[in-house]
């Protein structure tokens, strides 16, 4: 695998995140950030090394220093590729060579550090070896909202990213689901993401009958029957950015329970969506979304949170939780999503992801949130 290149972001643009990222870690309290390969590199350096390997890879970001990227010798040249790589530097060791001491030369041996949550063990507990004066911290216990703010470009991206979502469900509410396995209709809902330009598809939910009422059961062998409300969630990458969408549809005509609490569900997310304005705490939207739901006799059956941030991950902070109380700024992503779920018998869930505008919220995804009848 070489540097992701994602075509919207210069070079530039991972320069002002990287001193972002540097400055928000200087007001945090902390001395810098390592940053292991995953998202985060992503989206700070454009740069995605391979997943799997044991040699240590790490971007340094310490306040009012040049960014370095410690790479392996055999990786640099890939490393010097990626878009933001004009914007750091790049140190590389050699096998035989002691990886954490290159390392630690760029740290304060009495220094507290962020670092990425998917960082390996093995790599934090050398650096602690090498620097025992040293002490850590999660990304997403220091630094919870370092990507949660998107600009102009990203919004761009997770649109598209939504809009190919939304092409997926017009495409999979036209095909038969009586007769057929869930698992049958999951794969037609992975080759129309791709279809529609996803990159990688992370989840196809295809919950029907009983097995709806269980928000992650994500497809078996289950035959779909006439009768069964069938909830679909899916999502993936289109051009390194999220989408995530879930709405329930029903093969043949509902009964007037089914339509109903359909119609509560549709009425809760409707509400989370209007609670979306600047200032307006997280947990609010939960609140809002779940009093709809509650007072219609059905809380103890909404069993998750509302809502999860998106971005280059399709799950991240921010969290539409009870407790949660950061505040909603302009070009926060993440979705609205509350459901009912009735255990044995069938649930409903409908989802959007939303930004965060200078006076409400946006939907990213604009199809139907009402009852789709199937064959």
């Amino acid at each position: 695998m070489t540097g992701s290149t994602l075509a919207p972001f210069t070079a530039d643009d991972y320069r002002a995140r990287m001193q972002r990222a540097a400055q928000a870690a200087s007001d945090a309290g902390l001395a810098g950030l390592l940053v292991a390969p995953g998202p985060d590199m992503v989206w700070l350096t454009g740069y995605a090394p391979p997943a799997a390997t044991e040699r240590l890879t790490l971007l340094v970001l310490t306040p009012g220093h040049e960014p370095v990227l410690v790479v392996p010798t055999l990786e640099a040249p890939d490393a010097l590729k990626a878009t933001g790589a004009p914007a750091l530097a790049v140190r590389d060791w050699t096998d035989g060579k002691d990886p954490y001491a290159v390392t630690a030369a760029l740290l304060d041996g009495s220094g507290r550090f962020g670092i990425s949550d998917n960082a390996w063990a093995m790599h934090l507990l050398g650096l602690q070896k090498t620097l025992p004066g040293t002490s850590y911290a999660s990304l997403t216990e220091a630094l919870p909202m370092l990507r949660a703010v998107k600009d102009a470009a990203e919004l761009e991206l997770l649109a598209a990213a939504g809009a190919a979502a939304d092409a997926t469900f017009e495409e999979i509410r036209k095909l038969p689901f009586e007769g057929r396995r869930e698992s049958q209709v999951g794969a037609d809902l992975a080759d129309l993401l791709r279809r529609f330009g996803h990159s990688q598809v992370d989840f196809t939910i295809v919950g029907s009958g009983p097995n709806g009422a269980n928000p992650h059961h994500e497809m078996g062998n289950r035959v779909i029957r006439r009768g069964d409300m069938v909830v679909l969630d899916f999502g993936g990458l289109k051009d390194g950015y999220g989408s995530d969408t879930t709405r329930t549809v029903h093969v043949g005509e509902p009964t007037d329970e089914e339509r109903r609490v359909h119609d509560i569900v549709r009425e809760a997310q409707e509400a989370g969506f209007r609670a979306v304005r600047p200032g307006v705490a997280c947990q609010e939207v939960d609140r809002a979304a779940r009093a709809v739901i509650t007072e219609a006799g059905y809380g103890e059956y909404f069993i998750h949170r509302t809502g999860h941030g998106i971005g280059v991950t399709t799950h991240e902070p921010p969290y539409m939780i009870e407790g949660e109380e950061q505040p909603l700024v302009p070009g926060m992503c993440f979705s609205v999503e509350p459901g009912i779920y009735l255990p044995g018998r069938f649930g409903v869930r409908i989802e959007d992801i939303v930004t965060v505008t200078g006076e409400g919220g946006r939907r990213l995804n604009d199809t139907t949130r009402e009852m789709v009848i199937v064959d």
